[in-house]
């Protein structure tokens, strides 16, 4: 009897994730992830229609407004697909900023009831909009196929760039989900932090049009890299591999940062959740 017997005790110090425990606790994981999916959609008409409806009016607006009005160099490329192609990875990353960051908080009943791998909950947040984010690539689909553009061989690195996207996702997620629950104004004060990242990011301007003597620091922010390379993979165009490592470099840290910072934090969660 004393064998089955497994007495849980709080992480100390800075450690990394226990990836076995982890998978131990998969189907929780999938239930979670399923859960949020649904709960994004529910009792809605639309349905995941709002996938594809939001950055595509978003685009339309900054095609309007910086494309037609402020005149933006999109480096001869349609604005509204050079802005699309930026704010289908932005999107998803901004959202996931968002979700994973709430995650501990709107489950603390969970948190405090129950043990489980609290890296469950903003690892599902994140999972759970990987529909949204393979849906608006209708999107993407059909804007190359209206301007007649052909990917190239690009396309070969995408894999590496959604991998980059998803370190940085988890890897801040983490952290701020961490943050959220010690200090609640991280949830008031993300939404406006997320603005400001968006201009921070080569979304409704091209990387070029910064000058050249603060592109060696502004290349370190990991969305510009996958920004750039997206647009790259998908018109057929050289990679910018200049502006990709550097913040693969930047997205490897924060990744493994927020991993051991969440694992820090993680003991006490229970008591202030």
């Amino acid at each position: 009897m004393k064998d089955n017997i497994k007495i849980i005790q709080p992480t100390s110090g800075w450690q990394l994730i226990d990836f076995k425990e982890l998978w131990r606790y998969k189907d929780l994981l999938y239930f979670l992830t399923l859960r949020g999916i649904k709960a994004r959609y529910a009792q809605s008409v639309l349905g995941v229609a709002w996938a594809i409806i939001q950055p595509l009016f978003t685009t339309l607006v900054f095609t309007i407004v910086f494309g037609n009005l402020a005149k933006v160099d999109s480096d001869g490329i349609p604005y509204t697909l050079f802005s699309y192609l930026a704010l289908w990875p932005w999107n998803y990353f901004s959202g996931t900023l968002t979700e994973s960051a709430n995650s501990l908080i709107q489950n603390a009943n969970m948190i405090t009831k129950v043990y489980f791998p609290r890296m469950v909950l903003p690892l599902s947040s994140i999972l759970s909009k990987l529909l949204d984010f393979l849906i608006a690539f209708v999107v993407v689909v059909g804007m190359l196929i209206y301007y007649q553009i052909t990917p190239g061989w690009g396309l070969l690195v995408l894999p590496l760039l959604i991998i980059q996207l998803l370190m940085c996702s988890l890897g801040m997620g983490m952290m701020l989900s961490a943050m959220a629950v010690k200090y609640r104004d991280v949830k008031h004060a993300l939404t406006f932090v997320v603005q400001l990242l968006l201009y921070a990011a080569p979304v409704v301007y091209s990387t070029t049009a910064v000058p050249e003597q603060y592109q060696k620091f502004y290349i370190l922010n990991p969305m510009v890299g996958v920004i750039e390379g997206f647009r790259a993979a998908f018109l057929n165009r050289p990679m910018p591999w200049e502006w990709i490592w550097p913040g693969t470099l930047v997205g490897i840290f924060l990744f493994i940062f927020g991993m051991m910072y969440f694992r820090r934090m993680e003991r006490i969660f229970a008591d202030v959740a």
